[in-house]
């Protein structure tokens, strides 16, 4: 049984030797590491050169393939690990992760098995309190219903998924501009169960000023295409409740609404915060719980 690890990078010198040698650290289960370059102008080719395990590939993004999902998806292409795991190019893995997530698979039919993150900074100190809340547990088995209502996964660095069964399902799409990884986790819970391993922090996710998620100003509006997408595919509604549809829908809204309110916060853009939030109250007073509560948590650091 191995792992692969797809790495797309583009300018990533800073922290990609480190992220690439925390999946060489994973022992013989880390069975490749697929580093796709897509167009650096920086020094990240020669730091991904001086690293000369052989279990390390670089690719080149192909010509005319732009953005992440594009990258990702070709990296899958290339995967040849019974499980594939997407890791952002400024983060890292915890010692023994893979063993521990192997671990706690429950048999054949799983098509992911994910666990938690902690976030640090630029110099890869711990940062905010979710510790506070690691012992809130999250779904596993058929989790479809679950996810289709917000993505709780978070980052793609905190799971393995069953390389076969994504690249069936045909991977991210690339035709999505932001929560392409959310839909494409949809696709493959419609497929089987998912694991959650209970107190598996597997990533280090880092937080800080030049990554895409803390410098995009992401707006309720830009998420409209991803939830279409998702509550207008056959083979993620053939494996929802027809009755529950409708709010699962208006969930998911909320729940991508405040996503981006407490976004906003945690990158300091608290203007922007306050004025969404307000919108949310005075036009959409169904989503302001959520919105509450996911700017409270923001604050507190969760």
């Amino acid at each position: 049984m191995s792992v692969s690890v797809v790495i797309p990078v583009r300018n990533g010198e800073a922290f990609i030797g480190e992220a690439i040698n925390s999946v060489l650290a994973q022992g013989p289960l880390a069975g490749e590491v697929i580093v796709v370059d897509d167009g650096s102008t920086d020094g990240t080719a020669a730091v991904v050169k001086a690293i000369t395990d052989p279990r390390v590939t670089v690719l080149t993004r192909p010509s005319g393939r732009k953005g992440v999902s594009a990258v990702r998806n070709f990296g899958l292409s290339k995967a040849s690990g019974e499980w594939t795991m997407f890791l952002d190019a400024d983060d890292r893995l915890r010692e023994g992760v893979f063993a521990t997530l192997l671990a706690g698979a429950d048999g054949a039919d799983d098509v992911a098995i994910y666990g938690d993150y902690e976030r640090i900074n630029e110099q890869g100190e711990k940062i905010g309190r979710r510790n506070l809340i690691r012992k809130r547990s999250k779904p596993s088995g058929h989790i479809l219903e679950n996810l289709v209502g917000g993505n709780f996964i978070v980052n793609g660095g905190i799971m393995l998924v069953k390389t076969a069964v994504f690249r069936a399902v045909g991977g991210f799409d690339e035709t999505l501009r932001y929560g392409e990884d959310w839909h494409g986790w949809c696709l493959l819970a419609a497929k089987g169960p998912f694991r959650y391993v209970e107190g598996a922090h597997v990533l280090d996710y880092r937080v800080h000023t030049s990554s895409v998620m803390m410098s995009k100003t992401l707006e309720f509006a830009d998420c409209i295409p991803v939830i279409d997408a998702i509550f207008n595919d056959p083979s993620i509604l053939a494996g929802l409740p027809s009755e529950r549809v409708k709010a699962l829908r208006q969930k998911a809204e909320g729940h991508m609404n405040a996503y981006t309110i407490a976004q906003d916060i945690r990158a300091h853009r608290y203007g922007k915060a306050f004025m969404a939030l307000s919108d949310t109250l005075i036009h959409r007073p169904r989503q302001a719980k959520r919105a509450l509560l996911f700017s409270a948590a923001a604050l507190a650091g969760l």
